[in-house]
């Protein structure tokens, strides 16, 4: 094993491509869970991000490296921005590949300024209600990980659970820090029984810490294919204020694989690296809030085991989770173990127990190509929002909310019209070769085909209320002439 010197600084690495499908009609394609707040007063990525507050006195602590898909760029920026952090990487996949891959595109990009953090890779869609806890753990491995160790961090038991993965310690360890012996696939639930029982086996967290040249030496070692295929990538990407975007086709050339299947089960069986894989017990409040059973079992309860959020209401209820958004009220009567949650075009009602399903209903969806499972009503654009309010044939509503000095990109529509009512702010418009402004109950209308901008000159958020008519309303029918979103 190389000898390190020095202690290095801390890189975290936002791991923020999951999809979370379990969680429809919450999370959906286009703002996964990992844009969430679930109860807090912060999204999972911001909590994920402010989970890393603390760790200086282990060392200096970089600017985080997020790695998510190019349709998310804006929105982890923003939720970010809107922790503090204006720093940071956006490395952007340009297809989904698994955890290997996009920890290779974090080290190969920490390592570029010629330092050697040690990366603390995270979920971006986890929660941890014991963030001293972490801390702990994190120090307890450090040192092991400066010392080019490979650490996972394994969540102690709370009873069998066979929707994780395990993580075999060494039984003859009693430090924080032991080795790994093996990694267990899902088991079932005799299995799981026995897991716990024995006293050596984890739930694994899918968090991981190691300095970026060994992971890459790793990587390089077991799958050439991904290392080559990342680095060429990243060789080739494109740069544009915080956004890192890898070369397309050679990233998609890169095969798919998770840090587990690619390189942590195959450190206890090689001696050529001489790179030890252990694991730190942690015990934090974990949960990766993989379906809806497991976000009730994170939520607080009323004394009928009931968790709820948004205006519900509730007679002979136990054990159930109702969420109800965008005002509307939803009333539930004499039933335990549901799930129901209600979104302003949707409604799920399930059996807790049957959660994990929800996944296999959104791949229904999807085979019949609706669009329910990408986007929400009330979809999110690097300028504010926009919320489709009502449709029919040949027309559609909506209510645009353009953030204080934002601008909508020049554009033009073949097979639309717009008319736009001025609600609350000022718009600056660009129509054709004419720009003015627009007060609060002032309108206008764009012709189709005509030039348009709308642009938020003031200090507070523009709204408008936009009603489109014509034979075709699709979202594609924009060409955009200026964008300063790169879009």
């Amino acid at each position: 094993m190389p000898v390190f010197s020095d202690k290095p600084s801390i890189q975290p690495v936002l791991l923020c491509g999951g999809a979370g499908t379990r969680l429809w009609p919450l999370s959906r394609a286009d703002y996964p869970k990992q844009f969430l707040a679930f109860g807090s007063a912060h999204t999972m990525l911001q909590q994920t991000m402010l989970r890393t507050h603390g760790l200086e006195r282990l060392g200096d602590v970089r600017d985080p490296v997020v790695v998510c898909q190019a349709a998310h760029r804006f929105i982890a920026a923003q939720q970010l921005a809107e922790v503090g952090v204006r720093q940071a990487a956006l490395v952007l996949e340009p297809a989904g590949r698994n955890t290997a891959p996009a920890l290779t595109l974090a080290a190969l990009q920490a390592v570029a300024d010629g330092a050697d953090p040690v990366l603390l890779a995270m979920p971006a869609d986890h929660l941890m209600r014991d963030v001293a806890a972490f801390h702990a753990a994190v120090e307890h491995g450090f040192a092991d990980a400066c010392a080019g160790a490979m650490i996972t961090f394994g969540i102690t038991p709370r009873h069998a659970e066979t929707g994780y993965g395990y993580i075999r310690a060494d039984a003859a360890g009693s430090a924080p820090v032991r080795d790994v012996l093996a990694f267990v696939e899902k088991p079932d639930a005799a299995t799981a029984q026995a897991y716990v029982e024995s006293g050596d086996y984890l739930w694994n967290s899918g968090i991981f810490m190691v300095r970026a040249s060994r992971w890459l030496a790793a990587i390089e070692r077991f799958r050439p294919d991904i290392h080559t295929a990342c680095a060429r990538a990243l060789d080739l990407a494109a740069r544009d204020a915080d956004f890192i975007r890898p070369d397309a086709t050679a990233f998609e050339a890169c095969p798919g694989d998770s840090i587990d299947y690619a390189v942590m089960e195959r450190l206890p069986d090689d001696s050529t690296l001489g790179m030890r894989a252990r694991v730190v017990a942690m015990d934090a409040g974990w949960s990766d809030v993989g379906s809806w059973d497991a976000l009730w079992a994170e939520l607080d309860h009323d004394p009928d085991g009931n968790a709820t959020t948004g205006d519900c209401v509730l007679s002979g209820v136990r054990d159930t989770l109702v969420h109800a958004e965008a005002g509307r009220l939803v009333a539930v009567v004499g039933v335990s173990g549901l799930v129901v949650v209600a979104t302003p075009d949707a409604v799920l009602v399930a059996d807790r127990r049957n959660a994990q399903q929800v996944k296999q209903l959104v791949e229904q969806l999807r085979g019949a190509r609706r669009d329910i499972t990408a986007n929400h009503r009330k979809v999110h654009r690097p300028w504010g929002w926009y919320d489709s309010v009502d449709a029919g044939e040949r027309f559609q509503v909506k209510r645009i909310v353009v953030n204080p000095g934002a601008s909508l990109s020049l554009q033009m529509h073949h097979h639309r019209a717009e008319h736009w009512v001025v609600v609350r702010g000022t718009a600056q418009v660009t129509r054709g070769d004419d720009t003015f402004l627009l007060a609060e109950n002032e309108s206008t209308f764009i012709p189709v085909g005509e030039k348009h901008r709308l642009l938020n000159p003031g200090k507070v958020p523009l709204e408008i209320v936009e009603v489109q008519s014509g034979g075709y309303l699709g979202e594609d029918d924009i060409v955009r002439f200026d964008d300063c979103y790169g879009r």
